[in-house]
This record gives C-alpha cells, structure tokens and sequence, in this order.
C-alpha cells in the first residue's frame, strides 16, 4: 500500500480546486467545469479535479463528457471506489441499470464505505429479487449509517489508500472514545497495510472483547490472526463466528477457507456446496469450491467451478487465472477474446486486470502467440511490481546479513543443542524449481507424509527481529547468537507441534516451503537432526517459470526479470555459503537431473534419509494427496520435459534477467541466443 502523496505541489492549484469544489457544493456546476478546465490543462492527472467534473457534467447531463473524464481519472487511478461509483450513477442517469450495478459492486469491494453504492445496490437487488444479496446490502448500509460522520469519512479515505491522513484521523478519534470499536478497527486496518501485524492483531484482541458479538469485528481479528500464521486462533474465531450467526454465508465460506488452510479440502467442498444452495450466484464461492477440487486432483470439477464463476461475473479475472493456472487447460478462442476485451476496460480493478494479463499470457503461449503473450506478462508484473514495495538492495543485504553472521565461528561458538528430533524434511529452494515433484516423489513413501508449504520457520524467524520487523533486517540473524539451550529446543519441539496438524501417521514428514533457504542456520540450531534437500533448477527455466507465474504472495522478487535474476544468484551465494559452513548437511536435487534419472535421483534421496527405497516413489503421479501449489497438475503425470526450454520463444526479451544474473550460470549457447 503507498504512503499518502500530494496530488501536485502547487498552492495556486489548492486554492482553485476548493474554488472549484464550493462551485460544485452550490450547484453551480457550469462555472465548476470552467474552473476545472482551467486547472485540467496545467494538471491533466489530477485526480480531485477530474472526479469533479465528471460530477458537474452529469449533474448537466452532458454524459459523454462525464465519460470522457471519469475515464482519464480510471487511468491514473484504477483501483478508485469513488470512480466505480461515479461510473455507475452515469449509468444509471443514462437509463442502463445492469451496467451501474456492475459499478456499484466494483465500487463497493474497492471501497466498501461508499454508502450511496450500497443502497443502490439493495434496491437493485431487492428489484431483480435476490435476498440473500439485498441482505447482505441492507447490512452493510445499517453499519455505514450508525457511524459518526468522522469515522465514515476516515473508512472512504483509508479504502483510497490515503493512509497518513486516516492514521492521523482515527488517533484523534480514538483519544476522544478510546473504547470505540469501530475506529480500532479502522486504524487496526491502517496499522495491517503499513505492515504492523502485531499492532493490527492487539487492537482487534481488544475490540473483540469490548464487543464480542460483532461479527464484522471477529472476521477482521480472524484474518490478522491468519496472516500471522496462528491457524488454531483463526479457526476457533471462525467457529464462534458460524456458532453466533449459523445462517450468514460470509463466515460459513471463511470457515470453508480455514478448513482448506488445514487440508480438510472435502469437508470445504461440502460447505461450499451448502452455501451454493442457497445462493447460486455467488461467484467468488464457485471459484473457492474449485480451489479446493483442483487441490484434490478432480480437474474437470474445478474447470467447471471456474467456469460457473466467470459465467455468473464475467469481469472475475480470478476465474481465468485459476483456469490458466492448471497448466493444463486450454482457453477456446472465445474465451481469449472475452479477456482481450477485459483488459482493455478503464473500469476494470488493477487486482483483474493483473489476473487477466497473467492468464491471457498462458493462453497465448499455448496458441503460438508469444508476442502477445510477452506483452501480457509485462503488463500483469508490471501491476504487481509497482504494488511491490521489493527491493532487490533490501534482498542482498538480508541474504547477505546470513552469509556474515552464520559464519564458522558462529556455528563453532553456539555448539550442539537444539530438539533432537529426526522428522522434518525441508525441501527449499526458489519457487517453480522441482521442490513440489521431489515432494510429491517423496510423499508416496510409506515412511513419509506430505504436508504444505509451512510457514513456522519464517514466523519463528520474524519473531526473532525483535521490534523491528518490518521491510528491514531488525535483530535477526545476530539474535540466534544469543539463544540459551532451552530456546533451541523450546522452538523446536514448538514447530513439531504447530506443524502436528498438517501430518498423519508416518514417522517423518515435508516442510516445503521454498524461502526457508533462507533461514538454513535457525533449522540446523533449533532442529541439528533435520534433512534439508536443495531443490535446484537451471536459471533461465527456473526465473523464466516465475516471472510467468502470478504467486499468492510472499514472491515479490519473481515480478521482474531483473528481480529474478538478481534473486537467484543471491540464493545460489547463500546456498555455496550453507555447504560451506554445514557441510553435508543439504543435499542438491537438480530437477534436470531427475528428469534425466528419475530411479536414481529417487535411490540418491532414500540413501540421504535413511529410508529403504520403495517403488511407488517412482510412481509417484499416481498418488492421492492434496497438492496445493502451481505445480499440482503436473506432478500428477508422469515425468516429462515440458518445462525445460519454455523460454527460448522469448529470448530476444530476456537480456534484463542476463543482466543481472550474469553469465556465469548460463550455458554459453544460451547466452547467444539471448543476445
């Protein structure tokens, strides 16, 4: 999220806008637009003076005119809920309700403050007799109009990214009603997009407390809680949510979520499908459901989800991309062009837009059109990379800060400790290297399950920083250096049983989350028995693969050639480091190599772990689990070269990544291609 910015620096640009702005106040609205034309053809991309505009000509009925302006305001700022709004009042001024209702609802989930939106909608939905969703309207209009007007003014100014002001606001606020539920939750919000976890996670504690029946209230503290990663805490606050309000389909999807999170994927279905009976129309529970199919392994019942999905909305970009994302399934020539004409809409949200270029790239490529599939790849990492606050210096020196500190000194000075237990595989790595196929290798080993990509070595890392743990390198690594024995073997015993959940019976079990490399020092001190495997793949397939990948989150660095492959010679760095001072304590799978010599590479990670070679591990495609990461359709076939190569079609676009890997992991002829 940015940080507040002025508009334009100029005071005799502020002194005209509010001119300009009691114009419109009083209704004069022609000696408005006079003023605003002035002030547009020295400030084309102000935003204030564009919204107003438009409002003065519709108010005159001049719609084309109000089009013209709400669409140069969409440009500058997309992501706007107000323009939403202003688009549909247009709309409907001009006689097309389905079209401003449409706006309404981009409106409302840019910006759900926007009153005059929902009550709009409510009436929409009450006309074409859909109660569920009049319902839902009729809720959020009762809350916006219990607020005082100060705190709804600070809810549409935060949902418009104008985040100093907000905090400034709600603060003032808050000294005034301290108990105010409401403002906590308005500036728990602020503090949750400055990247104040703990501070998000402490107001709503709070506010949950002072009201517990707020259910509003209890989804915004179980969602912190879930980004923090404490799974337990966001489920039982789930649970207390579908115990208080049983029929509020809302939380019984969040509880479906949480379920998923947890691996429970049928009973998710079976809630999704629940929710579907009484609301056929809910778009985004169709995609949910087909989440959970397509982690199932039932392809076709999750194609058919997300095409359920777009079918009811057909502006969810999330659909598409969830469709491109199987790597499997190909778009009709029909559906390529529905997204072409997606893209090029000014009302469309940055968020679609994103999920659109990333699909129409994969759908491109299948095709033969790589152009434009490169185009649609610039353009979708372009979106993510400025929402990006990723910065590769801010990388280095992390990276860097574990190469100076977890020297051999170190590791000689803090000596044997940590919990003795021989469970944990961690398979690490980068994104799209191979580490979901060594997963899924290994999961179909009696000995062995598979979990998910966990996040308990990065949360027990953060906690660590100490204060300073946001965007930079606070306390740790340093802080390791000063864990007692009974800390070591405290965190340990704690990621067993945090992680416990995740398992079934078998005596040891996967941890592949990829950015764990990272933090290769903290595994080896709290857990000295764990295997680590290095899952390893050649630079331009492995960055190429992440660059066309639209990850979740947490991947910031796969948003730019030049990010990606600054990342992967760091990585590579860090990795020759941890083989340095921890010697044969990883193993390196490359996936060239067991694509090359599956049985093996196979026999070569049994003999690691100790484990008798069995032969389902070859096999392996065919295996029941639950896989959820990008890779889940492939490493359900058997082993194949698809993904070796699939960057050559683009190589004369590729020098930005050759420039900042270098030249000394690359084939030569690679080189030559790309130059």
């Amino acid at each position: 999220m940015k940080e507040d910015k002025p508009n334009i620096n100029d005071p005799t640009l502020s002194v005209d806008l509010s001119e300009a702005t009691q114009a419109v106040k009083e209704n004069r609205f022609e000696d408005a637009l006079v003023l605003f034309e002035i002030i547009l053809k020295n400030h084309p991309d102000n935003i204030d003076a564009l919204y107003l505009a438009s409002v003065s000509s519709r108010y005159l009925k001049r719609f084309d005119d109000s089009h013209k302006y709400i669409e140069s305001l969409l440009l500058n700022a997309p992501d706007m809920g107000r323009a939403y709004q202003e688009l549909g009042h247009i709309n409907r001024d001009m006689g097309n309700e389905e079209k401003a209702a449409i706006n309404y609802r981009q409106a409302c989930e840019l910006n759900p403050a926007l009153l005059s939106s929902w009550n709009l909608l409510y009436q929409y939905f009450i006309k074409n007799k859909n109660q569920p969703a009049a319902d839902h309207a009729k809720q959020q209009i009762e809350k916006l109009q219990s607020l005082p007007p100060a705190l709804l003014y600070i809810d549409q100014i935060l949902n418009e990214g104008r985040l100093g002001l907000a905090e400034r606001q709600c603060r003032a606020f808050l000294k005034k009603n301290p108990t105010h539920t409401y403002a906590m939750s308005l500036l728990s919000e602020i503090a949750n997009r400055l990247g104040y976890f703990d501070d998000a996670e402490f107001l709503l504690e709070k506010a949950v407390e002072f009201k517990p029946n707020d259910g509003d209230l209890r989804m915004q503290y179980a969602a912190v809680l879930r980004k923090k990663q404490k799974f337990a805490k966001t489920m039982e606050q789930v649970n207390i949510l579908c115990d208080q309000y049983p029929d509020n389909p809302v939380y019984q999807a969040q509880k479906a979520s949480e379920m998923m999170q947890n691996g429970d994927h049928q009973q998710a279905i079976t809630m999704f499908d629940d929710i579907l009976n009484n609301n056929p129309y809910n778009f985004s529970t169709h995609t949910s459901k087909g989440h959970a199919q397509k982690t199932l392994g039932k392809t076709n019942q999750a194609i058919n989800s997300y095409q359920n999905a777009y079918k009811i909305k057909p502006d969810h970009g999330e659909a598409f991309f969830s469709l491109a994302n199987l790597k499997t399934y190909s778009f009709t020539s029909d559906e390529l062009n529905s997204m072409r004409d997606q893209v090029k809409r000014v009302d469309l949200s940055l968020r679609d837009k994103a999920y659109f270029h990333f699909a129409l790239a994969q759908g491109c490529e299948v095709i033969g059109e790589f152009d434009e599939a490169f185009f649609h790849l610039q353009q979708g990492n372009k979106i993510k990379n400025d929402q990006s606050k990723y910065s590769i210096e801010r990388m280095d020196a992390e990276l860097q800060a574990q190469i100076d500190i977890c020297d051999e000194e170190f590791f000689k000075s803090i000596g044997s400790g940590g919990h003795e237990t021989k469970d944990p595989i961690f398979i690490l790595g980068l994104p799209r290297a191979g580490s979901t196929l060594i997963e899924q290798i290994l999961a179909s080993h009696s000995m062995i399950d598979g979990t998910l990509e966990l996040p308990n070595i990065l949360s027990i890392a953060q906690s660590l920083r100490g204060d300073d743990i946001y965007g930079k390198l606070g306390n740790y690594p340093k802080s390791m250096g000063s864990l007692t024995q009974m800390q070591r073997e405290d965190f340990g015993k704690q990621f067993i049983e945090d992680t416990r959940m995740h398992r079934k019976d078998a005596p040891m079990f996967t941890d592949k989350m990829p950015n764990n490399f990272r933090h290769i020092g903290l595994i080896h001190l709290i857990m000295p028995n764990a295997k680590i495997i290095d899952a390893r793949r050649y630079p331009l397939d492995c960055c190429f693969s992440m660059f066309k990948q639209l990850f979740a989150q947490g991947q910031e660095f796969s948003y730019g050639l030049a990010e990606a492959g600054s990342y992967y010679k760091s990585y590579v760095k860090l990795m020759d480091h941890w083989d340095k001072v921890l010697p044969n304590k990883i193993l390196r799978v490359n996936n060239e190599d067991v694509i090359e010599d599956l049985e093996g590479q196979v026999k070569r990670m049994l003999d690691f772990l100790d484990l008798p070679f069995e032969e389902d591990c070859i096999s392996f495609y065919e295996t029941d689990r639950s896989v959820r990461t990008a890779s889940s359709e492939q490493v359900r076939q058997p082993i194949n070269k698809k993904g070796m190569g699939r960057w050559k079609p683009y190589a004369k676009n590729l020098k930005p990544f050759i420039e900042s890997i270098g030249e000394d992991l690359l084939h030569p002829e690679d080189i030559a291609l790309i130059k």
